[in-house]
């Protein structure tokens, strides 16, 4: 089997390609990246000496598509991941569309013209922002959590969000391009009858991912204590209440293969998180940092961002009963694997903002 990687050069991208190839003997790994991202030049030279035949190139341009070889699955891992994109200054609202969009298109018509299967990695951030922020919300822990008793939402459960949540507007211009991109997925794979699923991934988390303050946070939180740079809890009272769940992506390995060897269509989408055993607050990861590094101040400031929301911790339970899919890395080993990253590496952060 062969299988194109695109974005292999980031965090994601790189960690599924060392890992398909130590799960699946002869797996045929070819990636394409168009370097952009700070570092990323980095996970070039490793995966070069795993072996992965590298393209450069971009999937915005059509023709930089041309020249791939064949092969039998497309895992689409190139995107701009940031809630802020488009909004922020740093990227422009039609370089998020183009990346985010226009690209999935580009690489859709490629699967229509090679007749191979399309796996995307989508998001959480599909999930209705205004929704998500008016959920009542109570403290518990240093950590906030839904009045589950007080709120009817569908979709919306102890264990966490599931497939069945609102998608209504407004997402973000990252929520909304990957939204829309989840149903050219499923339009194209119907249209010309090939198969494509779609997982929405919570926050990806490990050693190695180049964090920044509004993508890869658990790594961007670590790093940053660890070497005692300015922290700051940014909204709803300034407290660090706010939860997310994270992933570790090589735990998407198992998943990815067993949908690479359906017989079947099924065309459908299934959130990939860790869910509430992985879930934590920006005041308890402080803690945790705390207990690993020592004290360390952190700032707060009470103005609520546009795009923040005060907790969203994803239900994986549908990919569970399809696919017989969990998490297997802990969050406590996630945690610690990107600690002793960041003491091994104390100008990685920097690495991140180069360019």
């Amino acid at each position: 089997m062969k299988v194109l990687i695109t974005g292999i050069c980031g965090f994601a991208g790189s960690t599924l390609a060392g890992e398909l190839t130590k799960h699946r003997a002869g797996m045929g790994i070819v990636g394409l990246d168009n370097l952009s991202r700070p570092g990323s030049e980095l996970n070039r030279q490793v995966l070069k000496q795993q072996g992965v035949r590298l393209f450069h190139g971009d999937i915005r341009n059509p023709s930089d598509l041309e020249s791939l070889p064949a092969v039998d699955w497309i895992i689409d891992a190139a995107a701009n991941p940031s809630v802020l994109a488009g909004v922020s200054g740093q990227t422009s609202s039609r370089q998020l569309i183009e990346h985010n969009l226009i690209g999935t298109v580009n690489l859709l018509e490629h699967c229509k013209r090679a007749r191979c299967g399309f796996l995307m990695l989508s998001t959480s951030r599909v999930y209705s922002l205004q929704r998500l922020a008016g959920l009542k919300m109570e403290s518990k822990a240093g950590a906030f959590e839904p009045k589950f008793k007080e709120i009817v939402e569908a979709g919306l459960t102890a264990a966490g969000v599931t497939e069945d949540f609102s998608t209504e507007t407004p997402l973000s211009l990252y929520g909304a391009s990957k939204l829309a991109s989840e149903i050219m997925v499923s339009e194209y794979a119907t249209a010309f009858d090939f198969p494509a699923y779609v997982n929405r991934c919570g926050v990806l988390a490990g050693a190695g991912q180049f964090g920044k303050a509004d993508q890869g946070i658990f790594s961007f939180w670590i790093h940053s204590y660890c070497h005692k740079k300015p922290l700051k809890y940014i909204g709803f009272g300034g407290t660090g209440m706010q939860v997310r769940d994270c992933l570790h992506p090589r735990d998407l390995v198992s998943l990815l293969l067993k949908q690479m060897d359906s017989s079947g269509k099924n065309n459908g989408v299934v959130n990939v998180s860790g869910g509430r055993n992985h879930g934590i607050s920006l005041l308890q990861l402080t803690h945790w940092c705390a207990r690993r590094f020592g004290l360390h101040d952190v700032k707060s400031e009470d103005v609520n961002r546009p795009y923040d929301v005060p907790w969203l911790i994803l239900n994986s339970e549908r990919a569970g009963k399809i696919w017989d899919w969990r998490p297997v890395t802990s969050l406590e080993e996630i945690l610690a694997e990107i600690a002793l990253h960041a003491e091994r590496n104390p100008q990685w952060l920097e690495l991140s903002t180069e360019k």
